[in-house]
């Protein structure tokens, strides 16, 4: 071979060396740009969510006084619930601060706490009607402003007029600090409490329970009837046979249909025709369950079809039949392929918002759902509405629900590994 020849093949080698050089380093740049996108998005959603996981209070002395409230201590329960707690919260507060003149000033005065504050004191006094006449210290909520303020987010050196705390405000914020009066601890609210309009009285227990009630009725008619779709396509349909292969691509095109499409269904079948309870977690889990099932079903089948076909030879040549074939031995090596799509269903269902946004889990839901028929909201559709409230302290809850939700989604999504490391067998 002549040396031109040589040079012209070491010109071409080297050249090509070099694009996959190249190509290495575009297919590692553009996972560096995503990890860094994906970094950038999770460091924002934590720093702006763990102070949501704090909640400041301010300790009151209160004097529970009789007469204010119209009460003795022999007092029945529907005169104790019905007294005028409030009073006895202002009143408290003028006596600290003595020097707020104007109206506007009182009305600030008396918002330095939540006004769960008049209900927190009055289940403490039902509780325990021997408090009547004694003074207590109590700690109660802070509002939204005095909480803000103390978690950084408000600059008191900015002009009073940029700021929401004034400086009469802050003078006695000053004085509550300053005596011990006034301290962060755990938010446990956020996890005991559903949703208010007072930032500093909500919580995602409501939304919680919604969310796993509406899983709950999701799980319970998408698995079975997802996997039984799945045996029966794959183990007893009969092949080359035209109206199966009509349900196998509707199958297939309805694993790809926008899931606001499932939610205009469910809101024309479930609720306008069968009159299914609005905004319940059984019309959630319904609607769900049509989103979910194409997952379910095209997982399913792909598990069902990496079982060697030794095993149903095996079963049938000892006399089985092909149901007990089946689900004596196909479907159970399946399994873990079947849990493992189903959980991946079951994750992408519970991150949903769309869908539940048309049956109307859009509403404002303060109570904590106890049945899949009383109205709910879910976690996604929660952190929508927090997402979009005026009150600044609703932005670390926003966040601190993200969280919670994608814990959970980690949790499932793991669990969905486990299961496949746990049962998976090599053929």
């Amino acid at each position: 071979m002549s040396t031109h020849n040589t040079d012209k093949i070491k010109a071409k080698l080297k050249k090509r060396y070099a694009k996959e050089r190249r190509f290495r380093a575009y297919g590692i740049a553009s996972l560096a740009i995503s990890f860094l996108f994906l970094l950038t998005l999770m460091v924002n959603i934590f720093s702006t969510g763990l102070p949501a996981f704090q909640q400041s209070y301010i300790k009151l002395d209160i004097h529970i006084d009789a007469e204010v409230l119209g009460v003795t201590k022999a007092s029945d329960r529907e005169a104790l619930f019905s007294a005028n707690y409030s009073k006895l919260v202002k009143g408290t507060l003028k006596e600290m601060f003595p020097d707020a003149k104007t109206r506007k000033e009182k009305r600030a005065r008396n918002k330095l706490v939540s006004n769960s504050a008049s209900y927190d004191l009055r289940d403490h006094v039902i509780e325990n009607p021997e408090l009547i006449g004694t003074t207590q210290s109590f700690w109660f909520l802070a509002k939204d402003d005095v909480d803000v303020y103390m978690k950084g987010k408000i600059d008191r050196n900015l002009p009073e007029d940029d700021r929401r705390i004034k400086d009469f405000q802050l003078t006695w914020i000053d004085q509550l600090q300053e005596e011990g009066r006034l301290e962060k601890r755990f938010n446990t609210t956020f996890f005991t409490s559903g949703d208010s309009r007072e930032p500093e009285q909500a919580g995602i227990k409501g939304a919680l329970i919604g969310s796993l009630l509406t899983m709950l009725v999701t799980m319970a008619l998408s698995f079975p009837i997802g996997v039984l779709a799945a045996v029966y396509l794959e183990e007893f349909a009969p092949q080359n046979n035209r109206w199966v292969d009509i349900i196998e691509i509707n199958i297939n095109n309805l694993a790809a249909v926008p899931s606001i499409v499932f939610g205009l269904l469910g809101l024309a079948v479930f609720i306008a025709l069968f009159g299914v309870p609005r905004s319940a977690p059984l019309v959630g889990g319904l609607v769900l369950t049509l989103m979910t099932l194409p997952t379910i079903i095209i997982a399913s089948r792909a598990a069902i079809k990496s079982v060697p076909p030794s095993i149903r030879e095996a079963a049938l040549g000892l006399g089985a039949s092909k149901v007990q074939t089946t689900f004596g031995h196909v479907v159970p090596l399946a399994m873990p392929g079947i849990l493992t799509g189903s959980i991946i269903g079951m994750a992408q269902a519970l991150g949903e918002t769309a869908p539940l946004l048309m049956i109307g889990m859009v509403a404002f839901v303060a109570d904590v759902p106890q049945g899949i028929l009383d109205p709910a909201t879910v976690m996604p559709v929660q952190i929508y509405l927090w997402s979009d409230s005026p009150e600044r302290a609703f932005t670390e809850r926003t966040s601190a629900a993200i969280m919670v939700l994608l814990a959970f989604l980690v949790v499932m999504n793991f669990i969905a590994v486990m299961l496949r490391k746990k049962f998976e067998r090599k053929w």
